[in-house]
């Protein structure tokens, strides 16, 4: 690993490459509220910021969408796995988060 931090390839004595993460033209997005649905071939996860103020007002909660992924349901799957342990290992440092 370089010392950026960033993994780069490596061809000592063909061992297998590593993964160069190219991030010049990457951009940042907040979303606080997303949705998935899915298909056979497909999983379309939906990205977006809620935009509503006041819930109690009884009115439609407004979301505004700011990306779409589209990934294989094998990317899915790893995606899920990664995404487990990421928030297994957040739950241990800072406590449980309760979706309800």
């Amino acid at each position: 690993m370089a010392d950026n931090g960033k993994q780069t390839a490596s061809d000592d004595e063909g061992k297998a490459r590593g993964v160069q993460w190219i991030e010049d033209r990457m951009g940042t997005h907040f979303a606080n509220v997303v949705n998935v649905q899915g298909t056979r071939e497909q999983v379309d996860m939906f990205f977006g910021t809620n935009r509503t103020w006041n819930v109690e007002d009884g009115g439609a909660v407004a979301v505004e969408l700011s990306n779409r992924i589209i990934l294989t349901p094998l990317a899915a799957k790893r995606l899920w796995t990664v995404l487990g342990g990421v928030l297994r290992e957040h739950e241990s440092r800072y406590g449980s988060l309760n979706v309800e």
